[in-house]
């Protein structure tokens, strides 16, 4: 494969933002930040056998993924979308079409946002492959979403439903086994090709105050990352926790609660705001038919993350969930 063969095929026939100046072409992009607005920055990486397998997903889905978990990202940081780059370390037994087919994936992702790919970098590897991409967005000044602006009586809420990457997921190893094959491809296109919570972010950053995190680690590690950082307890009402219809067609209590707790990769947002902020995101969340639930809320008598059952038990949930480097 000749490398700046390949750049070219990959390269984007169209600039959807006026701010770049300078794209692919040079050794390095230029684009002009807009006044009044604050840049945010984040990068991932996926390795091959670790967030992704080759046999259970197209290439063109290990493409759209990795680009979705970065602009999740974005989104709960209440931002708009812009720009990113891409990074490949690639092992002989991946073709050129794939690495087309992966740059497409992203493509289909990108053009709904109006995001400019402006460069990366490709390299060979011996092993597995890697991706990492980099997305640049925009947020105005003053507006933030931070994990520490949790306070004592907040709301706490998650958009969309929780469990079915999970669900998917479980569907893909062979660890749980569906006949219906609709509800399987429902779980295994979450699990592949999450939807970012773009729209509810910026709902989210119209309020006076929230806190925000995107559910990419499963609810309760991203609870106990805002109860950190905030330094206050959070309770949550295990049957408000949000999930789909056809979840609970698969009917195991325990393994469904699991699921949406620890599961991971459903990349909604979860988050707190007042109560009076509250009201305020349910009527503007239904306008755009966005769902949104109330889980729980803020206590700071406590500093810990609970869940109350509906006997009133209440169990602490501790910070687990998908960790890289083991599986809790």
């Amino acid at each position: 494969m000749d490398e700046f063969d390949f750049i070219n095929k990959v390269k984007p026939d169209r600039i959807f933002q006026q701010n770049v100046k300078v794209a692919i072409g040079d050794d390095a992009a230029i684009y002009e930040s807009s006044h009044g607005f604050h840049q945010v920055v984040c990068v991932d990486t996926m390795v091959e056998g670790v967030h992704f397998l080759r046999n259970l997903s197209s290439p063109f889905e290990i493409g759209y993924k990795a680009l979705a978990v970065n602009v999740s990202d974005l989104a709960a940081m209440s931002a708009i979308p812009l720009y990113y780059f891409i990074s490949l370390a690639v092992p002989s037994n991946w073709n050129e079409d794939d690495l087309i087919e992966i740059y497409e994936g992203m493509k289909k992702l990108s053009e709904e946002y109006k995001m400019d790919l402006l460069g990366g970098d490709t390299v060979s590897t011996s092993d597995k492959l890697v991706i990492t991409v980099t997305v640049i967005g925009e947020v105005e000044e003053g507006r933030k979403t931070l994990r520490s602006n949790a306070k004592n009586e907040d709301i706490v809420f998650v958009t969309g439903t929780i469990g079915d990457s999970a669900a998917g997921l479980a569907i893909l190893l062979g660890q749980t086994s569906i006949h219906n094959e609709s509800l399987k491809r429902y779980f295994t296109e979450k699990h592949k090709m999450p939807i970012p919570q773009v729209k509810a972010g910026r709902l989210i950053g119209d309020l006076k105050r929230a806190s925000l995190n995107d559910i990419s680690d499963g609810l309760a590690s991203e609870l106990n990352e805002i109860s950190e950082a905030s330094h206050v307890g959070i309770t949550i009402d295990k049957d408000a926790l949000p999930l789909s219809d056809e979840l609970l067609t698969l009917q195991s209590t325990s393994l469904l609660q699991d699921w949406a707790l620890y599961g991971g990769e459903d990349y909604e947002l979860v988050g707190t705001t007042s109560p009076d902020s509250w009201e305020k995101l349910t009527k503007d969340c239904n306008e755009l038919g966005i769902k949104i639930t109330k889980i729980g809320f803020v206590d700071s008598s406590h500093k810990e993350v609970m869940l109350k059952s509906k006997n009133q038990e209440y169990i602490k949930l501790k910070k687990s969930g998908y960790n890289h480097f083991k599986k809790s």
